[in-house]
């Protein structure tokens, strides 16, 4: 008995009673921790979006253009993807995947718990954040519907997200999904864009250890980007091949194989650089429809009218004119140097390097070190070298041409599978060039040049420039009078003339100061003379002239004064080729058109665009028009084409100073107009012609369009008709002759 008087309880009865708190306590404080839980997860559960979504999900998809033979030249993305189904991905990347990401990924049920609690437990350890344990399916669920920031309350939404995805998607699904959806560097979204960026090839062709470099991008497409970080790149590969060994997925000589392979990339060449004048005219037309989340984001389908072949051609064409103009007017130097400031050689950078470079493109190349012997130069991955005798055309020593760091233009004659070029030294003075081809029976726009740099001018000087188009305006001053009941063998007589006009008299003169008196309306058109054309629209009226112009579809203003017969208008590339090409079409206009149909994501037709027919002249005057035309190329000012064995006529056209150059010429089947200026309006310099200057662009460009191909012959007029079945038409020879100006 105590001092109280009470007697002590027995031992296991006090036992008893203090284990029943301790149950009572832990049963209080779990019940604490599950309501606690419950509550957390209530509130992080609110507002989760609904998988459901996934059900109508479709992401961001390319725009992508494509030309008359089916080939894609260019497109529009936010994001680079291209949305492929599940077997689309071939068994290696997919087990590569699943090894690298998520061993257990046709195990789990969309979260793994004992990566989670390991990952936890690292983290502790480091003071750090809950990271590292993400399973594929919580991974798609950040992606799509969650921020990217690295904390408990997103780590748990992921879960619960996971989880709801899982009960409602297969894991075909659910991985496609994620495959489609990841992002793998340089804008690329998806395995298929990215091996199609990185290879040129759809996925299915990928080889092992092709796969695996692909499949070590979604950690970081910067950090291990091949391109930027090759050394890294390399490293995460290997590492996802062992991985596959430790899983079982390939053998032990299948990984020494793979681990033992040098990165080979194969870059995809970037659509757009081929038309970018071209592919800019269709962006802008296609948002102006349709919006512009609508053509960056939802993966229409253009049908377009440019072909790829012509396209080349035209680029060639008018870069090798350039550089023969360049090379007539010596070397003018003035070369950026890029040593400056932060800039060295070894982090230098042009814009002309982000595409790959083929043989006969012209380029940017930084001068890496100089020699009296050589220069070394750099463009992209490729190197090259200059030796005296490539700078002989400057009449200047290479050590006095150039110096490193400097910026030098070049054209690229040949490259080698060691990243080794041959090269010619070339200039980019400022002089830019322009050209438009047409096809005759369709009015489909076939190939557009408009300038010679889009990365360092996006001014299109086909359809924006307003130029002085010469003589090549006076088919319009002949069609007129023809139309009207002259003949080709009219006469007219070329000499010394004074017009009163409103803003008083106006004394014109020939390109080469002389008169050859009486002449023919034809030799005065093939002769380009400007007296008789200017007496032509006097007599006709100046109005009536212009009123022709803009029947043929020439929609700028053009003042109504006298001169403008000889050229004195400003107008665009774009107008004076599809104007031309009336005449080939016996005098039908067909209105120019870049596309042909658009589809959306699902192939639906959202538009079909057909020809646009309307008549301009008769056939009768088109044909005479077309003989008169052909006469300049036989015989007149276009004479330097008359070796090419093709029915062909055109105009050349030449302005005051020789500040613009013209050519604007057919075949039976197409027609091509040539420009070629400053864009600020100075001289070319002397006797830069159009026949000089635009016309062996024009040249260069028909030779391929035509090349392999049946002419046609264009159609004779109806007195022609009858003087070949017998009949003599007495035509005065004409001798070549130079170029004009108004």
């Amino acid at each position: 008995m105590n001092f109280l008087g009470q007697e002590p309880l027995p031992a296991d009865v006090a036992r008893r009673k203090l284990v029943g708190r301790v149950l009572f306590a832990l049963l209080v404080l779990l019940s604490g921790l599950v309501g606690a839980t419950a509550g957390l997860l209530l509130v992080y559960s609110t507002n989760l979006p609904q998988v459901e979504q996934l059900e109508h999900y479709r992401p961001s998809s390319t725009t992508e253009l494509y030309d008359d033979q089916g080939r894609i030249i260019g497109s529009f993305a936010l994001q680079r993807r291209v949305v492929s189904t599940y077997d689309d991905f071939p068994p290696v990347l997919r087990d590569a995947l699943v090894s690298i990401e998520d061993k257990d990924f046709y195990r789990h049920s969309g979260i793994d718990v004992w990566r989670i609690v390991g990952a936890a437990y690292r983290d502790v350890e480091s003071a750090g954040k809950v990271q590292g344990a993400s399973t594929l399916t919580m991974q798609l669920a950040r992606n799509l519907f969650l921020s990217p920031d690295r904390s408990f309350h997103r780590k748990i939404q992921e879960a619960l997200l996971a989880i709801q995805i899982e009960r409602r998607f297969t894991k075909q699904q659910i991985f496609t999904l994620y495959a489609n959806q990841i992002y793998l560097g340089h804008g690329v979204y998806g395995f298929e864009a990215a091996s199609e960026f990185y290879f040129s090839k759809p996925a299915k062709q990928l080889s092992l250890e092709e796969a695996a470099l692909l499949v070590g991008l979604p950690k970081s497409g910067l950090y291990y980007s091949p391109i930027a970080h090759p050394d890294r790149a390399l490293k995460r590969r290997n590492l996802v091949i062992n991985s596959m060994l430790e899983d079982g997925k390939i053998t032990a000589p299948q990984a020494d194989a793979a681990r033992n392979q040098p990165l080979q990339l194969n870059l995809a060449h970037d659509p757009n650089s081929l038309a970018p004048y071209f592919v800019e005219e269709i962006r802008r037309y296609l948002e102006a429809k349709y919006g512009t989340d609508q053509v960056h984001q939802g993966g229409l389908r253009v049908y377009t009218s440019l072909n790829t072949d012509l396209q080349r051609a035209a680029n060639h064409a008018v870069l090798d004119g350039l550089a023969a103009y360049e090379r007539r007017h010596g070397w003018k130097g003035r070369l950026q140097n890029v040593l400056t400031g932060e800039v060295t050689l070894a982090n230098y950078q042009h814009p002309d390097w982000d595409d790959d470079a083929g043989v006969d493109d012209y380029v940017h190349a930084l001068v890496t070190l100089v020699s009296p012997a050589a220069a070394a130069i750099q463009f992209g991955r490729h190197a090259a070298s200059l030796a005296p005798a490539d700078v002989a055309w400057t009449q200047h020593k290479l050590q006095d041409v150039m110096k490193a760091g400097d910026v030098v233009y070049v054209k690229i004659l040949s490259l080698n599978p060691e990243s080794k070029a041959r090269v010619s030294l070339e200039q980019d003075s400022g002089a830019q060039g322009s050209l438009l081809a047409i096809d005759n029976a369709s009015g489909e726009i076939k190939a557009m040049v408009g300038g010679r740099d889009f990365n360092a001018s996006k001014f299109n000087r086909v359809t924006q420039a307003q130029r002085q188009v010469g003589s090549s305006f006076k088919p319009y001053v002949y069609t007129a009078d023809i139309d009207r009941g002259a003949t080709p063998e009219d006469t007219i007589l070329d000499g010394p003339t004074t017009f009163q006009t409103a803003s008083g008299p106006y004394t014109p003169h020939n390109y080469e100061e002389n008169f050859e008196g009486t002449i023919t309306l034809r030799r005065a058109l093939a002769q380009s003379r400007n007296i008789p054309a200017l007496k032509v629209a006097e007599s006709l009226g100046i109005k009536t002239v212009i009123d022709y112009a803009h029947r043929f579809g020439v929609t700028s203003n053009i003042p109504a004064y006298l001169p403008v017969a000889v050229g004195a208008a400003d107008l665009t590339l774009f107008e004076q080729t599809s104007a031309y090409s009336v005449f080939p079409n016996d005098g039908v206009r067909i209105t120019p058109r870049y596309i042909t149909k658009v589809t959306d994501y699902e192939g639906r037709v959202l538009e079909e665009d057909y020809p646009e027919v309307k008549d301009v002249i008769s056939a009768r005057t088109a044909r005479i028009m077309t003989s008169m035309l052909r006469e300049v190329v036989q015989h007149g000012t276009g004479i330097a084409a008359a070796g090419m064995k093709y029915p062909l006529a055109g105009k050349t056209g030449t302005t005051n100073d020789f500040t613009d150059a013209w050519f604007v010429g057919f075949s039976p089947s197409i027609t091509c107009g040539v420009w070629v200026g400053y864009d600020e309006k100075k001289s070319l310099g002397p006797k830069e012609t159009g026949a000089r200057a635009a016309l062996p662009v024009w040249m260069n460009f028909m030779k391929v369009a035509l090349a392999g191909k049946d002419p046609g012959d264009f159609q004779p007029p109806p007195e022609m008709q009858a003087n070949a079945a017998g009949q003599k038409l007495d035509t005065p020879d004409a001798a070549p002759g130079a170029d004009e100006t108004h």
